[in-house]
């Protein structure tokens, strides 16, 4: 399948349902998942695959696996889900790295290249971002997009966490 992004460093494409040993090992690590709920289950990790299989169908756009340009090695993930925030529903940017590549800078190389996809492909012109008030590694690369910091609420959606949420302008 084609990429639907490569930069110097990561390439992304769409989720393959045999994605999910890869994605597996990024998601059920305790350190990468310290700010979601818990780590998943491989039962939770083949359903976020079908989550995101269902929101290109519906959408246009979704999450992506992202993979090294130099070793192909799956990394990470990177997209949008349709979600209810605060009420609202907003077209949420997510990413996740596994931890063993956090502070090298990919997640906001991975979330500037989705986020022009989005736009080129879908015409999406404004996202959310929103993390737990305490995840500061997020809120830099919120922050390093250029979004800007609408509110912080309890997210039912994570614990009752205070979490911030954030807008980005693709346009």
């Amino acid at each position: 399948m084609d990429p639907i992004f490569r930069t110097d460093r990561l390439w992304a494409r769409p989720y393959e349902k045999n994605d999910a040993k890869a994605l597996h090992r990024i998601l059920s690590d305790p350190v990468t998942m310290a700010f979601w709920p818990a780590a998943y289950t491989l039962e939770e990790t083949e359903r976020w695959i079908g989550w995101a299989l269902d929101h290109y169908a519906a959408h246009g756009v979704g999450r992506y696996p992202v993979f090294l340009n130099e070793t192909d090695e799956m990394i990470g993930d990177v997209g949008f889900f349709t979600l209810e925030l605060d009420g609202v529903e907003v077209c949420d940017l997510g990413y996740i790295l596994h931890a063993s590549h956090w502070g090298r800078g990919y997640a906001l190389e991975a979330a500037r290249a989705v986020c022009g996809y989005a736009h080129r492909a879908a015409g999406i012109t404004e996202v959310a971002v929103h993390m737990a008030l305490d995840h500061h590694r997020s809120r830099r690369v919120a922050e390093k997009l250029g979004a800007r910091h609408v509110k912080d609420f309890d997210n039912p959606r994570n614990r009752g966490i205070r979490s911030s949420l954030f807008r980005l302008d693709l346009s």
